[in-house]
């Protein structure tokens, strides 16, 4: 049984984030970018690039050294190289490298790509180049996220990001595979070389996608695309094949084998890029159809991989995806937790981006309401983070009871929440709603304390123009942003699924949850999420709040990690060997932890001590 340990005090804060304490809450505040210019990575002193640069120089060619210019490069960078890999030269290569080895009078700087069996000759310039550009790739079911950074320095040139555009085909996993499978599903038998129709359009759609990024990705920067030298994709396994134009088919039928897990690098023109058509192409490895190279980045990000401590990562998307384990062994598992935290399930729900409600409280005793959205922009939904803050306030203000259902506001004794209640709960298709934002002028709550916060008595005021998330009359153009019973019971089929998933894990191995050392949470939700009130709702173990670590982009800084470092490239082949992966649709243990989980906080209260019971709970 996981126990509580004391919240007293400042606890110490994460890379991502701090915690601070006003006068009736813990707040998370996510020290996250918030449009300005992200810090360059300072250069490591081990750093082995992907691609790396080599100061060569050959004697020149004599009549008594008729050596060929290949031969002659070839020789001179071979006595260079650090170890006795083979070294290879691409067909498609040698004109070019032998007129820029000639041009350059036969000494220059030799650009090798770094494989794992063997050293690859791309290209040959007359001197040492300012900036040796790579991309590093977040390849997501629904956003690209993509860095630019410079191999020589490991400095972070430019950053850039946009919706993927397979979109248009498919908002999930499975709807790509049926259109990447549309034809092939109806053949008995399938020529070798068959490509089905859609899959060569989603793998259209995606390179076209990822090319569109690139150009954005160097505007401004002073580096051409086809100067880009190298790629990292980090993506999971359905992206991975549909950019590699690989059939699906089998990826959703039992017993879900993907084609491949493990590929080779390959040349960025064999996909049609536009960045330097010799680039190598690093595919981050998966495990199984159900667990790709994004969470392989993830553990590989966290350092989780080679701790002594025994440390978890938790990644909210489509699936929550966990993991646990330290340098000597490291266990698994997917669940169907993520959708309602990603926008999946509640009608009003979005990803993390502007206008995307992330912060949501309720002071219990004097009902004033404060509501936040991403960059301050006029509210269109709510985020993941937004939907924890919201139902774990409306259960602290027991506006909702411990089964996750509005309480009816004709019952309620106490004459303030009663009025609070009145004015917000509304009934919407038959079933009660709250109003988290009205569609007028996008109008939010003021802050708690402030002249004209909300009130049960005050109704709606805007927010002061300038502050963090106001939105004012003259911008408007926000909608009304409701929460239905509906939402509310995925919600809580979710924060269930989620808790079960890390206590049937940790059950696995014989450990209790203060036995972790760590948990990691990756990724957009775990940039804006308040632990506290994950734990409120049952949804995270009642752990000190120095336990939880916001680990930002895992997917994106695994890629950036294997763009720079061989030992990160060599780690992520060995991660895949050493992962035992738990398959939960068939855990009776995790189905019977998840019906136990389906109250706030949990069946049995004891389990989360820090958390307030009401007089219907201790009856």
């Amino acid at each position: 049984m996981a126990q509580c340990h004391s919240r007293s005090g400042r606890p110490e804060g994460s890379a991502l984030g701090v915690w601070m304490k006003s006068d009736w809450l813990l707040i998370w505040s996510p020290l996250r970018n918030n449009g300005r210019k992200k810090e360059n990575k300072m250069p490591s002193r081990n750093m082995t690039p992907f691609v790396i640069a080599v100061p060569v120089t050959a004697e020149k060619p004599s009549l008594q050294d008729n050596t060929a210019d290949l031969d002659r490069l070839r020789h001179a960078l071979r006595a260079i190289l650090p170890d006795t890999r083979p070294l290879e030269i691409p067909f498609a290569r040698i004109v070019v490298l032998c007129r820029r080895f000639r041009q350059a009078e036969f000494s220059g700087v030799a650009l090798v790509n770094d494989l794992p069996e063997r050293w690859v000759l791309a290209d040959f310039l007359a001197e040492m180049p300012a900036i040796l550009p790579a991309m590093a790739l977040d390849l997501g079911t629904t956003h690209l996220e993509a860095n630019l950074v410079d191999l020589l320095t490991g400095r972070i040139l430019s950053s850039a990001g946009r919706e993927n555009s397979q979109i248009e085909y498919g908002a999930d996993i499975l709807s790509r595979i049926h259109q990447a499978t549309n034809v092939r599903r109806q053949m008995r038998e399938i020529d070798l070389s068959f490509m089905d129709p859609g899959l060569a359009v989603l793998q259209q759609s995606i390179v076209a996608c990822i090319n569109t990024l690139t150009a954005e990705l160097v505007a401004g920067s002073g580096v051409e695309a086809g100067e880009i030298r190298a790629l990292s994709v980090s993506g999971n396994t359905t992206m991975t094949h549909l950019l590699l134009g690989l059939d699906p088919f089998h990826i959703c039928r039992e017993p879900y084998i993907p084609m491949v897990n493990a590929i080779e690098p390959m040349e960025s023109r064999e996909l049609g890029l536009i960045l330097h058509q010799a680039a190598p192409v690093w595919i981050m490895p998966s495990i199984g159809s159900y667990f790709g190279g994004d969470l392989i980045s993830g553990i590989l990000a966290s350092g989780m991989a080679a701790s002594e401590q025994t440390r978890m990562l938790i990644d909210v998307g489509t699936n929550a995806e966990v993991v646990l384990g330290n340098q000597d062994w490291l266990i698994a598992c997917a669940g169907a937790a993520g959708p309602a935290l990603e926008g999946g399930v509640a009608r009003m729900g979005m990803r993390a981006a502007p206008g995307a409600i992330e912060y949501v409280s309720i002071n219990p005793e004097t009902y004033s309401m404060e509501v936040k959205t991403i960059d301050g922009a006029p509210a269109r939904g709510i985020c993941g983070s937004g939907l924890i803050d919201l139902v774990a306030s409306l259960y602290l203000a027991r506006i909702i009871d411990i089964r996750g259902k509005f309480r009816d506001p004709a019952k309620e004794s106490d004459p303030v929440r009663a009025a609070f209640m009145r004015q917000r709960i509304v009934e919407r298709d038959g079933q009660r709603a709250f109003v988290v934002v009205t569609a007028k002028d996008g109008l939010m709550p003021r802050e708690p304390g402030k002249a004209g916060a909300v009130t049960a008595k005050d109704g709606l005021m805007p927010r002061e123009p300038g502050k963090a998330g106001a939105v004012t009359a003259k911008e408007g153009g926000g909608d009304e942003v409701l929460l239905e019973q509906i939402d509310l019971d995925a919600m809580i089929r979710s924060k269930a699924a989620m808790y079960a998933i890390l206590a049937t894990l940790v059950n696995q191995v014989g450990l209790a949850f203060v036995d972790l050392a760590e948990i990691c949470v990756a990724g957009a939700f775990g940039n804006h999420i308040n632990p506290q009130q994950a734990i409120t709702l049952g949804m995270l173990p009642d752990l000190d709040l120095s336990v939880y670590r916001a680990i930002g982009n895992s997917s994106l800084r695994g890629a950036e990690q294997v763009l720079l470092e061989q030992s990160a490239r060599q780690e992520c082949l060995d991660i895949v060997s050493k992962i035992t992966y738990v398959e939960l649709n068939v855990n009776q243990e995790f189905m019977i932890r998840f019906s136990g989980a389906r109250f706030i906080p949990h069946t049995d209260p004891s389990l989360f001590p820090s958390v307030p019971l009401f007089a219907e709970q201790k009856e």
